[in-house]
């Protein structure tokens, strides 16, 4: 598939078909791509969960779904995908790589980053698994974890402290669904978003 299709193709998709698992060889071309993502200073401070037998999902569900608010028909969906992979930041191995000798900071403050780069990065990684599905012909939905679940998800899967999950990313082939009530805000026009040579 051409690039610029993947990318018009792109859509968080919240209902799978469970009778059909991801190949390996998928999972491991999404992963692949994942590692090829930028990081700064080649930090790579980045850790995936993967999660594909039922058993995995079942226990990333109940650990990490908030209860009631409205989300059964969003959980019924989503639980059905065969494949969920939880991407981890790693803030230590930024603050040590620029902490040696070649970025020239001698300690690990964070005062220096302008914005958690540990964060972008695995954010980065996490944008080309959701392209990588689309090219293999797959649906995937990146979606958070909530605050007030994050122990309970951390205790479940036995996640070390310096790994802080960004989200959660459920994979597998679509099945009919409902479009999200948000798409009729309607995506914004690109010269309502770029400004050129200055701002005003």
């Amino acid at each position: 598939m051409e690039f610029a299709e993947v990318v018009r193709r792109r859509r968080m998709v919240r209902n799978y078909d469970p009778d059909r698992p991801v190949p390996p060889e998928v999972v491991d071309r999404l992963l692949d791509h994942a590692v090829r993502a930028p990081s700064a200073g080649f930090a790579q401070g980045w850790g995936f969960l993967v999660l594909e037998e039922p058993a995995d999902r079942d226990r990333f569900w109940a650990a990490a779904s908030p209860g009631g608010g409205g989300r059964e028909r969003w959980l019924a969906g989503m639980r059905k995908a065969p494949l969920i992979v939880v991407p981890h930041a790693n803030r230590s191995a930024y603050l040590d790589r620029y902490a040696e000798p070649d970025k020239g900071w001698a300690d690990r403050s964070e005062d220096r980053w302008p914005v958690p780069y540990w964060h972008v990065d695995t954010g980065f990684a996490a944008l080309l698994m959701l392209l990588t599905a689309v090219d293999e012909g797959l649906g995937a939905c990146f979606f958070g974890i909530p605050p007030q679940r994050i122990g309970a998800y951390r205790e479940a899967f036995g996640v070390p402290a310096e790994y802080h999950p960004i989200g959660a990313i459920t994979v597998g082939y679509r099945a009919p669904d409902h479009r999200s009530p948000s798409l009729r805000r309607g995506r914004r026009p690109v010269d309502e978003v770029v400004r050129r040579g200055r701002w005003n």
